[in-house]
């Protein structure tokens, strides 16, 4: 029973598949938030420029 668990512990076939999971959730994670904060960027760019424009 001992080795059983032993080689239980040792096996790592399955760590691999859940390592690139975590690793896509981050990068997904940290592209959410960077694209939502240039697109409030562009939001305000854009609206300061259709206001420019509407004020000729």
């Amino acid at each position: 029973m001992g080795r059983l668990l032993l080689a239980f512990v040792r096996d790592e076939s399955g760590a691999t598949a859940i390592e690139y999971g975590l690793l896509a959730a981050g990068i997904a994670i940290v592209m959410t938030t960077s694209l939502t904060q240039v697109s409030c960027s562009l939001t305000n760019i854009f609206s300061k420029v259709s206001s420019e424009l509407k004020a000729q």
